[in-house]
């Protein structure tokens, strides 16, 4: 969602971003990073690897697209399939994408604009397509309701073993993971309840390949937990890279990279290593050689030097209290 507070902080950032840039650009292989070349997408706010297709990557736009998914290949950037997802109603605004068991992509149209305006949303679950190629596909749609009233969410995720379906919500001072019923079903609400506190304004989270970690990000900083069964604990931070609107985040297939996307026309997805490394395990109390730091010249010092210029800017300016656009 285009926030007033996101807009104002990738405009005075942009000499960081640049540095953040450089810092993960690199040959377009996907582990490197790339950027989403098709004029169509310019509000990608969901990332995920895809189970069948090496290299290639699902996204979608934030609101006022349609049941509309794409494909982009990470060597070149460039979509190399748009599905149509059939059988569902009118996506009102669609904030997030997670592939599951059985190669089962679920979409998230669990975005709320103000708040709390909607008393329910929905999740659409469709087949990953074998092939790749522009076609329509029929998805199953599940209407979500949260067990302690609306509010708005851009994070969900599918766990890899389970199947079983979490979404974090959005609030400035943190919010909660919540977790689905075992199984959903389209006969009646699926309820969602609060079941771990989530210290951040979260935009996107994600599961590693193997299930036991859990990462959250938001617009200037992310955390990694140890999903321990559900029972989640933080181990340390993740060096988010700077993004004009950062609102998507994934593992890499192989669970080696976590892969940052933002808004925008020709976007960059940039990488960072996984905590942890190839195994994709950071050890307890640890931050991971992800969430290590760095010089100034870094992607991490850029981080660190951004946002205390925002904090000083935004304290001047008296803008603390701003809040973001309904």
């Amino acid at each position: 969602m285009r926030r007033s507070f996101a807009l104002l902080a990738g405009a005075l950032l942009v000499g960081a971003l640049a540095v953040a840039a450089s810092a993960t650009d690199g040959d377009g292989t996907g582990d490197r990073g790339f950027t989403i070349k098709d004029p169509r997408i310019t509000e990608s706010s969901g990332l995920a690897a895809s189970h069948l297709h090496p290299g290639i990557y699902w996204t979608h736009n934030d609101s006022d697209d349609g049941p509309y998914i794409y494909a982009v290949d990470s060597a070149t950037g460039e979509t190399v399939a748009t599905v149509t997802l059939r059988g569902i109603g009118s996506p009102r605004d669609v904030e997030a994408i997670s592939i599951g068991p059985g190669n089962q992509i679920y979409v998230g149209d669990i975005g709320d604009n103000l708040g709390g305006k909607w008393p329910f949303v929905w999740i659409y679950r469709l087949p990953e397509p074998k092939v790749l190629k522009d076609q329509t596909i029929t998805a199953t749609q599940y209407v979500v309701k949260y067990a302690d009233g609306p509010r708005d969410a851009e994070s969900l995720l599918v766990h890899p073993k389970t199947g079983r379906v979490y979404i974090v919500d959005k609030k400035e001072n943190g919010g909660h993971l919540y977790e689905g019923p075992a199984t959903l079903s389209t006969s009646g609400a699926n309820v969602f309840r609060p079941v771990a506190a989530v210290d951040l304004w979260a935009t996107d989270a994600a599961f590693s390949p193997d299930g036991r970690q859990l990462a959250v990000r938001g617009y200037f900083g992310g955390i990694s937990y140890a999903w321990n069964g559900g029972r989640i604990t933080r181990e340390g931070q993740l060096d988010v890279p700077l993004q004009g609107q950062g609102e998507s985040l994934t593992y890499s297939a192989d669970g080696t990279k976590l892969l940052y996307g933002s808004e925008g026309e020709d976007s960059p997805v940039q990488v960072q290593d996984a905590p942890g490394g190839h195994d994709g395990r950071t050890p307890a109390g640890g931050r991971g050689p992800a969430a290590a730091g760095g010089g100034a010249g870094s992607v991490g010092g850029s981080v660190k030097v951004g946002v205390a210029l925002v904090a000083g800017i935004l304290a001047l300016l008296g803008l603390r209290r701003l809040r973001r656009r309904g």
